[in-house]
């Protein structure tokens, strides 16, 4: 059932599917009345769509955290439907429950989503013309939404037509930043985590439930680190990366640990071998790169610390290799989540307006 009314800024807000005892949400922002005004307004529009993954590392958020207002802007401007779509989180969660949401939710968009908006924009007496062309869907994601849109590009059906990611992790799983240990501050210069602060998160865990909503909450400006984050899933991805067992919590193999074997193929002069992720490998993207994935515009700050450039530059260079049409766009000097900084409006106008040509063309 919707949860607003619905208008540009007020979206309609749907169950995609339920499990493990929880609703899991998407909403849907249709585009203004006034986009293709050649159309008369009584003349049902069957418009493209771009379902966007949020980031979180995995761990945290939800539809509306981290929000690209400037995406949805410009699709919408365009007259084109913009979707953002909850996903269970990590832990009690592994990627394969990702992995079978983003799925879940695609096949939602092109299918089950006209009707239940006919529906709801009946009940709320709007006069919407738009609906979703199973046709002709993308996918969008920042940070770890980036490896939500990679699985939708490898497994969705039907099939993304584009595929956008602003520093998406997975493209390249197989480095110290997901394997090693580490001893000093290596994001951002942000202090070093104490496990013991986390048990709750830790493996194994006891009684954690599943969920798809961890909201964003900060410590008031009287705390001791004004503005501190007060939701503790919102440092776990940090944590483990600090551990090095991200891929542990991702995959869900905690005995034996995958990390630790993972750490030591790595750092041999071997050849890497992949017998080591054959239980995994449908969720290591890198992995599953063919000639059918999906035209895929990468965009990636140069300092960025959370997710290493280097992903981006790997899945770009396996995308090239399988003749797959692919931009990699690389911004010197930027940080992790260049998007959501100060001024980075105006500094970033550009590339927003390139990605949105892109995403355009390949929809349309």
């Amino acid at each position: 059932m919707p949860e607003n009314q619905c208008n540009v800024n007020s979206p309609l807000t749907f169950s995609y599917k339920e499990v493990d005892g929880i609703r899991v949400l998407l909403d849907v922002y249709l585009p203004p009345d006034d986009v293709d005004q050649q159309f008369s307004q009584q003349v049902i529009q069957y418009r493209p769509a771009v379902v966007y993954f949020h980031g979180g590392g995995l761990t945290v958020g939800n539809k509306r955290s981290w929000f690209p207002t400037w995406l949805k802007s410009r699709l919408l401007a365009r007259g084109i439907i913009f979707i953002s779509a909850d996903h269970r989180l990590i832990p009690p969660g592994t990627g394969y429950d990702v992995l079978a949401d983003v799925k879940d939710a695609i096949a939602f968009v092109a299918g089950d989503l006209n009707v239940q908006l006919d529906q709801e924009l009946a009940d709320l007496g709007s006069g919407s013309r738009f609906r979703i062309d199973p046709t002709s869907i993308g996918v969008a994601g920042t940070s770890a939404g980036g490896f939500c849109a990679y699985l939708c590009a490898i497994y969705a059906v039907p099939k993304p037509k584009v595929v956008l990611s602003l520093y998406g992790m997975g493209g390249d799983f197989l480095t110290d930043q997901y394997l090693t240990p580490k001893t000093q501050s290596f994001l951002r210069g942000r202090e070093m985590l104490d496990p013991a602060q986390f048990s709750e998160y830790i493996h194994p865990f006891n009684h954690l439930q599943s969920t798809s909503d961890s909201p964003l909450v900060y410590h008031p400006q009287s705390y001791h680190i004004p503005g501190y984050p007060a939701n503790p899933r919102m440092l776990i991805s940090r944590l483990y990366l600090q551990l090095g067992v991200a891929l542990d919590y991702i995959t869900g193999q905690h005995e034996p640990s995958l990390s630790v074997a993972l750490r030591k193929a790595i750092h041999t002069e071997d050849p890497f071998d992949e017998a080591l992720i054959s239980d995994h490998k449908i969720i290591f993207p890198q992995f599953n790169v063919t000639s059918d994935w999906p035209a895929t515009y990468l965009i990636h700050g140069t300092n960025d610390t959370a997710v290493l450039l280097r992903e981006s530059r790997n899945l770009h260079s396996l995308l090239l290799k399988a003749g797959v049409e692919v931009v990699l766009e690389e911004l010197p000097g930027r940080e992790h989540s260049f998007d959501y900084q100060p001024g980075a409006k105006l500094e970033n106008e550009r590339s927003f307006d390139d990605i949105v040509q892109f995403l355009y063309l390949h929809l349309t």
